[in-house]
């Protein structure tokens, strides 16, 4: 056997042993209403088995998991596996009224999850207006058996979830705040938690701070999950540093680091080194704000304790990290994410598609904008209406089917239509905060963008500044990972900004940043058929309208065509719009 032969071999062997040893794994979700008291007040909510956050899923690389999802509440929502690809099979993919219909109450649906290029943490979540707040946890994907990771093994591991906390019924405030001639805007979080908490800095709190005892000399792996509403977080560690290794279920060159700075919906891996003084430690989490005020959001400090274990005296008050970030520190948050970069070893390689291979080319704006309005609605609906667009398309939901079932069906008219344009309407001064009718005013649709299977897409997305709304948009495409080839500030400059392009090792990952009045490159093979969603996920963005979706054909094979429908999908004949008329045709069905 020749020596090239026999290194070959070698590499591809640990791939043949997982295959062989990859099992499949079951889960049961009973997702119910359940009464959780958090600042001094009690609420109810709904959660998945009675936790908050729900729990996490933990597989190998090259698994399969069944999860059975028992809809015990008073209205539809549905689950999404974020970072999974789901490959040749959006039927599980699980976003409302794209790829199925909520689960009803009183009703279950099984999701399969496919772990097939996945490792280190991704996450699942609700996918049905803000439900996601309270039904989110993670997902552990470890190494396949016969291999290891790509860094000394941990001593330990915890996951590390980020969360946001609403007073009140979440859901009954997002629906009256978006009813026509309501004063009221979308909510705005009342505090941040950590693994469920908010930490001792918050009213009736001190006594429930979340805690992770470690022992001195050891690591450990954290899982950070940033399942925020709508904040891009900073979370630093009193007198630690920290290593990242890892996004979005891929592995990255490490990364030494006082803070880090993650996205809503972002998940990451991080080494911590416990080698400090034993003694008790702040882990802090603060929100990143992009906007040009520092009003109108949550300031609060979300806080964890780290607790060395031994015999030792310390002061009465933990540590808390000098070194974090404030809420406005643009310059901080940039240069934390300029860092990230594909591992790109011969174990975990990069497959950039090259200039040449790319056959469609999309510049794609994300803007703040006002809807045309009906008729009926009276001159005042500027003042009223509220909408962001990308393309100056504002995406509305589909009621009566999902694209994903029409799509399968052959009939999309009058479910969706075909023609998301490539480029905006119109180009203009994108930073500037422009106030003429054609910026500022978009319209409603549900238009995909149709590729042909194995396409090279690159895609420049240009934050704008319409309306004085420029802030950051963490874009999140699902069924693929995507490469970042580059991201910079002000509107982008075709002649030059791609001689910037990071070709080696750019991030690979599901969601990545568009900086505010700014843009961002990505570049991925549409090697996925079947329809999948694309949003900016800040919730309040995307419930405004800032999403679409691409539609990507068979290949011609059976290896390369999506997978027929599950025998049974939520039914779409009863659209559920609100928790009062869901509990009471709950009810209503009871009694007949």
């Amino acid at each position: 056997m020749s020596p090239r032969i026999l290194v070959f071999a070698i590499l591809i062997l640990p791939f043949f042993v997982s295959l062989a040893l990859a099992e499949v794994h079951y889960y049961d979700f009973i997702v119910k209403e359940v009464n959780f008291t958090r600042l001094c007040q009690n609420k109810l909510m709904l959660v998945v088995n009675e936790s908050y956050p729900g729990p996490a899923i933990r597989a190998r690389k090259g698994d399969t998991v069944y999860v059975n999802v028992y809809n015990e509440g008073f209205y539809g929502f549905t689950i999404h596996w974020h970072g999974v690809k789901q490959p040749r099979n959006p039927w599980f993919d699980g976003p409302e009224y794209v790829t199925q219909c909520p689960i009803a109450p009183g009703t279950n649906f099984t999701y399969q999850v496919q772990l097939t290029k996945e490792e280190g943490t991704v996450w699942w979540h609700a996918h049905s207006d803000w439900t996601r707040a309270s039904v989110h946890g993670a997902i552990v994907v470890l190494p396949a058996l016969g291999t290891t990771f790509p860094f000394p093994e941990p001593d330990g591991e915890e996951i590390i979830v980020f969360g946001s906390w609403y007073l009140g019924n979440l859901r009954e405030r997002v629906e009256e705040s978006l009813q026509p001639g309501s004063t009221e805007t979308l909510p705005q979080s009342d505090a941040y938690t950590i693994n469920g908490q908010p930490g001792d800095f918050l009213p009736c709190s001190i006594n429930t701070t979340w805690r992770r005892r470690v022992d001195y000399g050891k690591t450990y792996l954290l899982r950070l999950v940033n399942a925020n509403i709508d904040a891009e977080f900073f979370f630093a560690i009193a007198e630690h540093n920290l290593t990242v290794v890892g996004l979005d279920g891929a592995y990255t060159k490490p990364i030494n680091t006082r803070y880090i700075v993650v996205t809503p919906g972002q998940t990451m891996d991080v080494l911590l080194n416990a080698n400090s003084t034993p003694g008790l430690y702040y882990m802090a989490g603060r929100q990143y704000l992009s906007t040009t005020s520092d009003t109108g959001f949550d300031h609060m400090n979300a806080t964890a304790i780290l607790q060395y274990n031994g015999n030792y005296t310390t002061t009465d008050a933990p540590l808390f990290p000098e070194h974090l970030p404030m809420y406005m520190s643009q310059a901080e948050a940039f240069n934390f994410t300029n860092k990230i970069r594909s591992l790109a070893t011969p174990e975990y390689p990069v497959n950039v598609p090259k200039e040449s291979e790319v056959t469609t080319r999309m510049f794609i704006t994300a803007s703040m904008n006002s809807l045309y309005c009906a008729p009926d609605l009276g001159p005042t609906c500027l003042n009223i209406s509220f909408a962001t667009s990308v393309n100056n398309i504002s995406w509305v939901n589909p009621t009566t089917d999902s694209i994903l079932q029409a799509y399968y069906k052959n009939i999309s008219n009058p479910i969706y239509e075909t023609d998301f344009p490539d480029e905006p309407p119109t180009y203009f001064n994108f930073t500037d905060g422009g106030t003429t009718l054609s910026t500022v005013l978009t319209v409603q649709g549900t238009k995909v963008k149709v590729l042909d299977y194995n396409e090279t897409v690159e895609i420049v997305f240009q934050g704008t500044n319409v309306m004085g709304g420029a802030v950051n948009h963490p874009m999140h495409l699902h069924g693929h990972s995507f490469y970042v080839l580059g991201f910079g500030f002000g509107s982008f400059d075709p002649s030059k900004d791609p001689k910037g392009y990071n070709l080696v090792d750019p991030p690979y990952v599901a969601t990545f940043v568009t900086p505010k009045n700014g843009w961002l490159t990505i570049r991925f093979v549409a090697d996925n058929p079947g329809v999948w969603f694309w949003h900016c996920h800040v919730e309040r963005h995307m419930t405004w309208g800032m999403e679409a979706a691409f539609i990507i054909k068979d290949g011609g094979t059976a290896e390369t065509s999506m997978l027929p429908p599950p025998a049974q999908m939520p039914s779409c004949d009863v659209p559920l719009d609100s928790a009062i008329k869901n509990y009471e045709a709950l009810i209503e069905k009871q009694i007949e």
